[in-house]
């Protein structure tokens, strides 16, 4: 990892640039395959599933099994400890409304629906991450949209990982589309032959993935966010543990070779335990190849001041952080652009990857300054509904009129006067 040393702030823009596929090539190879998708339906994700992932497909939608083989009691136990989690912690996201007279006989309140149709975007490869769906479908149920699509990469023998399999059952989703990547999202974004068309997609992916959510976003379907490649930032100081500090940085650097990691910290006998640290931990790691790959597009950087450190990290706005320092509560206070935040040395960031129960779909690549995480919210919109008594018209009325006429919009004048009118 490359160590830097008091930054000035002018050079905080390109210190926080994320490791990112040529544009132009990426832009190109996305337009591409969404347009053969539309046009070539199911043969086209057959055809890329062969192409890119190396799996011959007969067909693209696979039900699910009534039995799960391959699975540990262990692991089953595991996954329902998580889904319990997440769901009190989103069920908790459940709003009351209340009816609002904003004066006398104008009433104005909210309701919150179920968005009908939404896809899930699971991510496969190197890991199936079965925790995404997880994260993803219970917020979902919960919400009560009515259909839900889950597209996730086959493995190599064309079938879905046993967990997810699992998982998928708890949620009572009875068909999964094997089928990944940018085409995933194509397939659900217009539909296919198998593929239902929905309204939002939602999940996380690599860059593939997000560029296509990007470009159907501005088609006219809405998704969650752009939500790329993984990162993470941990603000420490000389009170944490330098082993916590590096197998917190591997635990996002295992990722993919375009994660990226960012330690930051008023301790510069710190930054050289991590770093030994980092040696030590790594030789063991499996996807060790994998993490070496993030590491070496990832830094260390040291303040003098913890607060400027805080202001850097802040200006980065990475989708995990963790405040590993006395008193993290209090520098919880100082935090403005993060999409989750992991408190003290006994929080480590993959207890919420997997089961505390917050989401773990987040926004990368600097969107944490606008965008907040999945919750029940993303599947719900809020419809607005007013009613006006015929006082509440002629309190109301007058102001309308005023500010229709001054805007030249007469017709709207006269929505109101007529009524007016007509009910003297």
């Amino acid at each position: 990892m490359k160590i830097i040393n008091n930054p000035a702030r002018d050079t905080w823009e390109t210190l926080t640039t994320r490791p990112s596929i040529s544009s132009e090539a990426l832009v190109s190879t996305v337009d591409s395959i969404i347009n053969i998708v539309r046009e070539l339906g199911d043969q086209a994700l057959i055809n890329y599933t062969n192409k890119l992932d190396g799996v011959a497909l007969q067909q693209v939608k696979y039900t699910l099994p009534k039995t799960v083989k391959g699975m540990s009691a262990e692991l089953k136990k595991a996954i329902h400890i998580a889904f319990d989690n997440i769901h009190k912690f989103h069920q908790g996201q459940l709003e009351a409304f209340t009816k609002v007279e904003t004066m006398p006989g104008v009433s104005c309140w909210r309701k919150a629906l179920p968005i009908e149709k939404v896809g899930l975007y699971v991510p496969g490869g190197s890991a199936p991450l079965f925790s995404s769906l997880l994260m993803l479908g219970i917020p979902a149920r919960l919400a009560g949209c009515q259909e839900i699509a889950v597209c996730t990469p086959p493995q190599q023998d064309g079938t879905i990982h046993p967990a997810l399999i699992y998982t998928a059952r708890l949620l009572e989703i009875k068909e999964i589309y094997a089928v990944g990547g940018a085409q995933a999202i194509a397939a659900m974004a217009f539909g296919t032959e198998s593929v239902p068309k929905v309204y939002k997609i939602f999940g996380p992916g690599n860059q593939y993935v997000t560029q296509a959510k990007q470009v159907v976003a501005g088609q006219g379907l809405a998704i969650d966010f752009p939500a790329g490649p993984s990162e993470v930032a941990i603000l420490a100081d000389d009170s944490a543990d330098p082993r916590f500090i590096a197998a917190d940085l591997l635990s996002q650097a295992e990722h993919g070779a375009d994660s990226q990691v960012i330690f930051a910290t008023n301790s510069n006998p710190l930054i050289e335990e991590v770093l030994e640290c980092l040696d030590s931990q790594i030789e063991s790691l499996p996807r060790r190849t994998i993490a070496l790959e993030a590491l070496k597009q990832s830094k260390l950087v040291y303040f003098n001041e913890l607060d400027e450190a805080m202001a850097f990290i802040n200006h980065y706005a990475p989708e995990h952080l963790i405040i590993n320092v006395r008193n993290p509560l209090a520098w919880a206070n100082k935090v403005v652009n993060a999409g989750s935040v992991f408190l003290g040395p006994y929080t480590p960031e993959s207890v919420g990857d997997y089961a505390s129960g917050t989401n773990h779909t987040l926004p990368t690549n600097g969107n944490a300054r606008m965008y907040a995480g999945v919750s029940l919210d993303s599947y719900m919109k809020k419809i607005t509904f007013q009613q006006i008594t015929q006082e509440g018209l002629e309190n109301i009325g007058p102001a309308v009129e005023i500010m229709a006429e001054a805007e030249g919009l007469e017709a709207h004048r006269r929505a109101v006067s007529i009524r007016r009118e007509n009910t003297k």
